[in-house]
């Protein structure tokens, strides 16, 4: 819940500094999306406030998020240490190999099917490729 809160408060505090922003001239945002760094060139007024909040927001979040993580291996080194068991031991050949093709499969495999099943939600696609399926089938019968 806190992560929302906070969230929600800098988001709407950084909106909050960019509806300050007077902006003149060319409004053409040179980016694939509207993010604050090419705004901020756009704006012809005072940035200083804008950029002062993005910065104290940035290090605050790199802070906490530094603090969070280096606790958290704080508390996981000894435990490791204190592992005597099978559990703690290095992975066998098996295991290894078996790693290595989850990671193929989710590195190479998935990131091919992500455009074929996102095509398939168009009416078009998805008639072209039942038709094929038709036709195909046809072909394959007739032999």
């Amino acid at each position: 819940m806190v992560s929302y809160v906070y969230g929600s408060l800098t988001g709407l505090m950084e909106t909050m500094w960019t509806y300050n922003l007077a902006f003149c001239g060319r409004n053409e945002i040179n980016h694939f999306y509207c993010a604050d760094p090419p705004l901020i060139k756009l704006a012809c007024s005072n940035t200083y406030n804008k950029e002062l909040s993005m910065f104290v927001v940035a290090g605050f979040n790199f802070t906490c998020s530094f603090f969070i993580i280096l606790i958290s291996y704080i508390y996981i080194f000894p435990a490791t240490l204190r592992i005597h068991s099978t559990e703690g031991r290095p992975p066998s050949e098996d295991s290894v190999q078996q790693g290595k093709m989850v990671a193929v499969f989710y590195t190479t495999v998935i990131l091919m099917l992500n455009p074929v099943i996102y095509s398939l939600r168009s009416k078009d696609v998805k008639e072209a490729f039942i038709k094929e399926l038709f036709i195909r089938k046809l072909l394959f019968i007739n032999k």
